[in-house]
C-alpha cells in the first residue's frame, strides 16, 4: 500500500513547536489535493495546514491540544490507484469463501401465515413443534409498566414497606400501576418500575442532573488560562475604584455624532477614554511601561500603545492600538473600530495583537459596578470600564439625575505606588467630568 506523509511544517516566525487546535478530517475520509486537513496556533496566531495529495486518511499522529514540533508526522494517507494485490495476511476472512450461513427468515407476513389445513388437523389443538427450518419465535417483550399519574387527591394503595422503598427511591406511588387486590402496590410492582430505569423511576418535575462533560483547553482558551494564572501569580495587584460624573461627556459625545462626517465613525465612549489616559500618562509616564520582572528592569515607553480587551467568539483578545498618542479622538475611534472588527472575525494579524503597553477593558452595557481587572503581564496598569447608570445626586441643594461611570483600575504594586495610581486615576476622572480638557494643548 504506497502511503504518504505529511509533516508539520514550518509555520514561520521562528517557532519549533505548534498546538494542534481541530481536525479538519478523521480516519477513512477520503480528501482531494489543498483539502484542509488541521489547524495550529502558534502565539495567537492561528495556521491551517493543507493536504499536498489526494488519498485517503489512515492515521492521525495527535490529538486536538497536544503541542507538535515541527517536522513531526502529522497525517499518513493512502494513496489513489494502488493496484498492487493485499498480501495474503491483509486479505483475511474477506477474500475466503463464505462460511454456510442458516436460510434467511421468511418475511414477517408470511410468516403470520396460517398452516394449510391438513397439517392443522393433524395438530389438533396442541401446538406443533418447530422444524428445524423455522426462524426461532421472538422472545416476548417485557411488560412495560407506567402511565398516567392518578388524580390528584388518590391515596395509591400499599403497605409501609413498599411506601418507604418509594421514598428512599424516589419515586411517587402515584405513577405506578399497582397488580394487587383493589390496584394495591406489590414489591412486585414497584421492582417492574424501578426495572425501567431512572427515566421512568423518578417523578415529573426536577430531576437530577448527573452528567460530567469534560473539556479539554486548547488553543486561544488554554493561552489565555495560561496568561491569567501567569499574571495573577507573579503580579501583586492593587485595584483602585472612582465615580466619575460622564454627563457632560455623554452629551458632548451625542452632538459630535450629530454632526459627524459620513467618512467618520461613530464616537464611543472608548476614544475620549484613550485620549484622556493619554493626558495622564504624559504626567505619570512610569505607568507606561512593561516590567521584566526576571532581570528586574522596567521598560518605560514614550509611544503609547493601547491594548483593547475584546470579547470574540475565540476568547479573549486584545488588539493594540498603537501610537495613540499620535491620534486624535476621531483617529482612536477609528482604529480601534478597525481592530476590534479584526479580532472578532479572525482576521487580526499577530502584530496587531502584541505590543500593547497599557490596556484598557470593558464589558460595555453588562460592565457592573466594580470590576477586578487582571494586569495584562508584562504591563504594570490596566484601566477598567464600568457600565453607565443614571443616580440621584447631591449638588449642595438638591439632588440631580446624574450619568455616573466607575472606573476600576489595577496597578503592579511592585512598580507604582497607591499615590501615584490614584493619582493617574484622579487626572483621569477630571478629564473626563470636563471633557474640553481633553482638547486643549499642552
Amino acid at each position: 500500500m504506497a502511503e504518504h506523509v505529511i509533516k508539520l511544517p514550518d509555520v514561520g516566525e521562528g517557532v519549533a513547536e505548534a498546538e494542534l487546535v481541530e481536525w479538519h478530517v478523521k480516519v477513512g475520509d477520503k480528501i482531494r489535493e489543498d483539502a484542509l486537513i488541521a489547524a495550529v496556533m502558534t502565539d495567537k496566531a492561528t495556521v491551517e495546514i493543507p493536504s499536498p495529495v489526494e488519498g485517503e486518511i489512515v492515521w492521525l499522529g495527535a490529538e486536538v491540544g497536544d503541542v507538535v514540533a515541527v517536522g513531526s508526522e502529522l497525517v499518513r494517507l493512502k494513496l489513489p490507484g494502488d493496484g498492487a494485490a493485499p498480501a495474503e495476511d491483509e486479505r483475511g476472512a474477506a477474500d475466503a469463501p463464505p462460511a454456510a450461513t442458516p436460510a434467511a427468515a421468511p418475511p414477517a407476513a408470511e410468516a403470520a401465515k396460517p398452516r394449510s389445513a391438513p397439517a392443522a388437523k393433524e395438530a389438533g389443538t396442541a401446538k406443533a413443534a418447530p422444524v428445524a427450518s423455522e426462524p426461532p419465535r421472538a422472545a416476548p417483550q417485557r411488560r412495560l409498566v407506567g402511565g398516567p399519574p392518578r388524580p390528584e387527591g388518590e391515596k395509591p394503595l400499599a403497605s409501609p414497606a413498599v411506601r418507604q422503598r418509594a421514598r428512599e427511591g424516589g419515586i411517587d406511588l402515584r405513577q405506578v400501576p399497582g397488580t394487587g387486590p383493589a390496584g394495591r402496590i406489590t414489591h412486585e410492582d414497584l421492582d417492574a418500575y424501578f426495572a425501567q430505569g431512572p427515566a421512568l423511576a423518578r417523578a415529573p418535575g426536577l430531576q437530577p442532573k448527573t452528567a460530567v462533560l469534560d473539556i479539554k483547553l486548547v488553543g486561544l482558551r488554554r493561552r489565555i488560562a495560561e496568561k491569567m494564572a501567569l499574571a495573577n501569580a507573579r503580579i501583586p495587584h492593587i485595584t483602585y475604584v472612582e465615580e466619575v460624573d460622564v454627563t457632560a461627556l455623554e452629551e458632548l459625545r451625542a452632538r459630535l455624532n450629530g454632526h459627524k462626517r459620513a467618512d467618520q465613525p461613530r464616537l464611543t465612549l472608548l476614544p475620549f477614554l484613550m485620549r484622556a489616559m493619554v493626558r495622564a500618562i504624559a504626567e505619570w509616564p512610569h505607568l507606561n511601561a512593561l516590567f521584566d520582572d526576571e532581570a528586574g528592569i522596567v521598560h518605560q515607553h514614550e509611544g503609547v500603545h493601547i491594548g483593547i480587551a475584546a470579547q470574540t467568539p475565540s476568547g479573549l483578545m486584545v488588539p493594540v492600538v498603537r501610537h495613540a498618542e499620535a491620534l486624535d479622538l476621531w483617529g482612536c475611534a477609528a482604529e480601534a473600530s478597525r481592530l476590534g472588527e479584526g479580532a472578532k472575525a479572525g482576521t487580526a494579524t499577530r502584530e496587531e495583537l502584541s505590543g500593547s503597553t497599557i490596556t484598557i477593558t470593558s464589558l460595555g452595557a453588562i460592565g457592573g459596578v466594580v470590576t477586578t481587572p487582571i494586569i495584562n503581564h508584562p504591563e504594570v496598569a490596566i484601566v477598567g470600564v464600568n457600565k453607565i447608570v443614571v443616580r440621584p445626586v447631591w449638588d449642595g441643594t438638591a439632588f440631580q439625575p446624574r450619568k455616573m461611570m466607575n472606573l476600576s483600575s489595577s496597578f503592579d504594586h511592585r512598580i507604582i505606588d497607591g499615590f501615584d495610581a490614584a493619582s493617574f486615576v484622579q487626572r483621569i476622572r477630571a478629564l473626563l467630568e470636563t471633557p474640553a480638557l481633553i482638547f486643549m494643548e499642552g
